[in-house]
């Protein structure tokens, strides 16, 4: 069971920058390698796959939305998860939340791909 909390939002205004973090803990079991992933979902909309990464290589996925703007990485050492998000727009308002799957899931970033989510952290753009 892997535990995860995520901190770092806050509001921002149009243009500007966030990180946020998700502080893991627990173990990935025979796996040894974790999928991470954040999502976010804004009031009354389905939540969306934002980016991923994979622990083991290091590979990282985009959702076209933010490609180019937001940047997923990690820190072993400090089991931790980031997003940094540049260039924010008003329609990245939204809940986000961390995700992690043990082993690798792929290269989509989908809901049902990964079983332990964090709390949420809000981030609010305004223009």
């Amino acid at each position: 069971q892997l535990r995860l909390v995520e901190s770092g939002g806050g509001s921002v205004q149009a243009g500007g920058s966030l990180t946020l973090s998700c502080v893991w803990s627990g173990s990935p079991g025979n796996y040894g390698t974790i999928s991470f992933a954040w999502f976010r979902q804004a009031p009354g909309k389905e939540r969306e796959g934002v980016a991923a990464i994979y622990t083991g290589e290091g590979q990282t996925f985009y959702a076209a939305s933010v490609k180019g703007r937001f940047t997923i990485s990690q820190d072993k050492a400090k089991k931790t998860v980031y997003l940094q998000m540049t260039g924010v727009k008003p329609e990245d308002t939204a809940m986000y939340y961390c995700a992690a799957e043990p082993g690798w899931v792929g290269g989509a970033i989908r809901n049902t791909l990964y079983t332990s989510w964090g709390q949420g952290t809000q981030v609010t753009v305004s223009s």
